[in-house]
């Protein structure tokens, strides 16, 4: 169970994870929130879009499940207004099966990751501890950059592959000089694959290893997280020189030739 300690914005601190459960089925909030309760989160209910806005932004929750047909907005709206607003919580949408559209779009908003419903609450844990444990070292790493006696700077924190910098101390990224924005999971994939590259790695294997849990089914996610890297980083992302697709295989990024 991942258990985090923060401080709310009355200044309390909290020591168990605040799960924002936004769906308007009944039976799927009673669900997820025994379920949740079960394993020491504590959860908060939305039941249409609205809702889910105004509890995003009053409750200070430490992630959002959410549900793509909602009343009143849609969760790809919801989805867009809260990134739009800067608030960068972490979001795990639920999508019906055949939406495979909604859910591209969901993770090209900056949803972290998305479940086909139906699906087995003990799944949808899995991938919450996962999200958690990413954003919890995210933002470690943060409050670590503003405090000089907790930053170092160091050869084993920086990687430079041609014009590619990435800074995994600072989750700092330029390319050809000029910084790049990455969602959490973006960096993470890039530095997992900068720190290993010339290697092949397999969509199941990078879910592994940069998703953090065991995952047998459909891993499109990785495409589309390989497509949004490749849209910020690459001169030209229809032909990419850095995240080479290797056909049948996977991915790899390109090995330096001494």
């Amino acid at each position: 169970m991942f258990l985090s300690t923060r401080n709310t914005k009355d200044g309390e601190e909290r020591m168990s994870s605040r799960i924002l459960i936004v769906d308007d089925e009944e039976s799927i909030l009673r669900l997820l929130s025994f379920n949740l309760e079960k394993e020491g989160y504590e959860s908060i209910f939305a039941r249409d879009g609205l809702e889910a806005l105004e509890k995003a932004r009053a409750e200070d929750p430490d992630l959002i499940v959410l549900d793509l047909m909602l009343p009143k907005m849609d969760g790809l709206e919801v989805c867009r207004r809260l990134r739009a607003d800067k608030v960068e919580v972490p979001i795990i949408i639920l999508t019906a099966k055949g939406e495979e559209i909604d859910t591209i779009l969901g993770l090209e908003l900056g949803a972290d990751d998305y479940l086909t419903k139906p699906f087995s609450p003990r799944v949808l844990l899995a991938r919450i501890r996962a999200v958690l444990r990413r954003a919890s070292s995210a933002s470690q790493t943060l409050q670590a950059q503003g405090d000089p006696s907790l930053t170092t700077t160091g050869e084993g924190t920086r990687v430079t592959l041609g014009d590619l910098s990435i800074d995994s101390e600072r989750y700092e990224v330029t390319a050809g000089g000029r910084p790049v924005s990455l969602t959490a999971r973006e960096f993470e994939l890039l530095d997992f694959l900068t720190r290993n590259a010339g290697r092949i790695f397999s969509r199941e294997q990078l879910i592994r290893q940069v998703w953090n849990y065991d995952y047998a089914g459909d891993t499109r996610i990785v495409d589309v997280h390989v497509s949004h890297l490749r849209e910020k980083i690459e001169p030209d992302p229809r032909n990419p020189v850095y995240i080479k697709t290797v056909r049948g295989v996977g991915y790899k990024f390109r090995e330096e030739k001494g």
